[in-house]
């Protein structure tokens, strides 16, 4: 008999970038481990450009679309995860026991100037989530009495 898996939430105000990697970084490595979710306090749709860092990386987005945490009140999560301190300050409580963590991103979506930019700002909050997350499943993994899975 296999474990539920250890469900995610990752909060950001429009849900159009730094959750939307969040939750396709942490699906990549956490596997059958994790269900993750991601959500925006104001959704206003998947921005174009993490459709392609997604793609750049092997991971097909292009179905993705933004969610409102409305969607998921009531549904309990052990991580709740917000990436802005907007969504931070406005994220409403969840009820359950879980933990909370804050990993404050800057937004891609706000850099400014030629696509080349814009397009180098998404992929440094891919590399930044990417280089969190092996160790967050690592310890989601010992918190929740797998650490026989956590070194896999």
């Amino acid at each position: 008999m296999t474990a539920a898996p250890i469900r995610v939430l990752f909060v950001c105000t429009g849900n159009s970038a730094r959750s939307q990697i969040a939750e396709a970084v942490l699906g990549r490595i956490g596997g059958d481990d994790v269900a993750v979710f991601s959500a925006g306090t104001e959704p206003k749709g998947v921005n174009p450009y993490t459709v392609q860092v997604l793609d750049e990386e092997g991971i097909d987005w292009s179905n993705a679309r933004s969610k409102s945490v409305q969607e998921f009140l009531g549904r309990p999560f052990d991580y709740v995860i917000t990436v802005c301190d907007n969504a931070r300050q406005t994220c409403p409580v969840f009820p359950g026991s879980h933990e909370a963590l804050h990993w404050d991103l800057e937004d891609p979506a706000e850099v400014e100037g030629p696509d080349d930019r814009r397009l180098a700002a998404f992929r440094d909050t891919y590399r930044e989530l990417d280089r969190r997350m092996r160790p967050f499943v690592e310890a989601a993994l010992r918190n929740a009495g797998r650490a026989d899975r956590a070194a896999t």
